[in-house]
């Protein structure tokens, strides 16, 4: 099984701890783009119009500013670095050793940056949207996406996929050699459903964190992955979907929130 996430884009900075090495993150074979993404990101950081080019408001100017000094900025793992909505609820940095190192094996978190590392990755806090077009390296979706499937379709192969991404991130690689199922959340009041976004991801990470602490075995198919996220329904979930297996493409686990 893996999981796939996308970044959180608010972050936790580390206080201290050595700068990123880039030949120390998971995936080395991604050094090269990650150096090349790094360079135009501290490049394009220092410019007047940065804000604009990375498409942040105006109140974010200083966590763009702060990208100038990313090799040296003190990094750590990206578990306790990503700390938005969904990061939270799955509470990564509060893990047992066994259950860490499942999210080792199993965990993917994409980023506009370093492509994807793992939870034990060791990474500053940055600012940088997978939908960006980086000058100097051109639209990141499409940059990741020749070199992912490299070291992504190996580690999928034959397995199951439960793809919590957005859609910036989701362009950066696709699933092709495995059994993959998006999870989608859906709002139930008074008998009507609406799709949400907020709690979208608060339940995506509920999901994630569920996948890794159960006791039972890692799903292996749609199927154990829809009764294992059936486990949490009357608590955190009203009601979990499977839909028919699609001819081609990724299959949609719905989760339905109060």
């Amino acid at each position: 099984m893996l999981v796939l996430l996308p970044p959180s884009e608010g972050k936790t900075p580390p206080r201290r701890g050595r700068p990123v090495d880039l030949d120390a993150l998971s995936c080395p074979a991604l050094s090269p783009v990650r150096a090349k993404v790094l360079d135009a990101l501290v490049e394009v950081s220092a410019r007047p119009d940065a804000a604009d080019v990375l498409h942040v408001s105006a109140g974010l100017a200083d966590e763009v500013a702060r990208n100038v000094g990313l090799r040296d900025a003190p990094a750590a793992p990206a578990r306790s670095v990503y700390t938005g909505v969904l990061h939270t609820a799955a509470c990564l940095a509060h893990l047992t050793p066994a259950q860490r190192a499942r999210a080792e094996r199993s965990v993917r978190i994409f980023s506009g940056l370093w492509g994807v590392v793992t939870p034990q990755d060791v990474i500053p806090a940055y600012r940088l949207s997978g939908g960006v077009d980086l000058p100097g390296v051109g639209p990141l979706g499409a940059l990741w996406r020749t070199h992912l499937g490299d070291v992504l379709d190996e580690q999928a192969a034959g397995g199951l996929v439960v793809d919590a991404r957005s859609a910036d991130y989701v362009a950066m690689w696709r699933p092709v050699r495995a059994e993959w199922v998006t999870v989608r959340v859906e709002r139930e009041l008074a008998g009507r459903r609406s799709v949400v976004s907020h709690n979208a991801k608060h339940a995506r990470g509920v999901l994630t964190r569920h996948l890794l602490t159960r006791r039972a075995q890692p799903p292996a198919d749609a199927e154990g992955l829809a009764d294992a996220a059936h486990e949490l329904v009357g608590s955190a979930l009203l009601a979990v979907e499977l839909a028919p297996r699609p001819a081609r493409g990724a299959r949609t686990l719905t989760l339905v929130v109060a």
